[in-house]
């Protein structure tokens, strides 16, 4: 069976315990891209993890992007978001259809 895991600082990943995921606290530092190996190759199947950690392992991440596990996806930490969820999406569209369809026209566009 496969496993979900939530990192990030503690004040941001400690509430999702409660709903019964597995939480790594980890701060910025070397040890924080072996959790995240360890998490990859120890089956966990969804890596949730605070945007700021994200782009700070964002090296690391990288190596799994083409895989189809883990899927390690940015979530906003405690103190709000940076964007970069909104950003991947908007990627992910672009690569998906050719151009970017959420853009602002400014007359009665999305």
């Amino acid at each position: 069976m496969h496993k979900v895991a939530v990192m990030g600082d503690r004040d941001s990943v400690y509430g999702f315990a409660a709903v019964g995921l597995e939480v790594v606290p980890v701060e910025e530092n070397d040890s924080a891209g072996r959790k995240l190996r360890d998490l990859a190759e120890n089956g966990y199947a969804v890596i949730y993890m605070t945007e700021r950690l994200y782009r700070f392992l964002e090296t690391d991440v990288s190596k799994y992007r083409h895989s189809m596990l883990p899927a390690i996806i940015p979530i906003p930490g405690a103190a709000g978001s940076m964007g970069l969820g909104v950003d991947m999406v908007k990627k992910s569209v672009e690569r998906a259809v050719g151009s970017d369809i959420l853009f602002k026209t400014g007359k009665g566009g999305l």
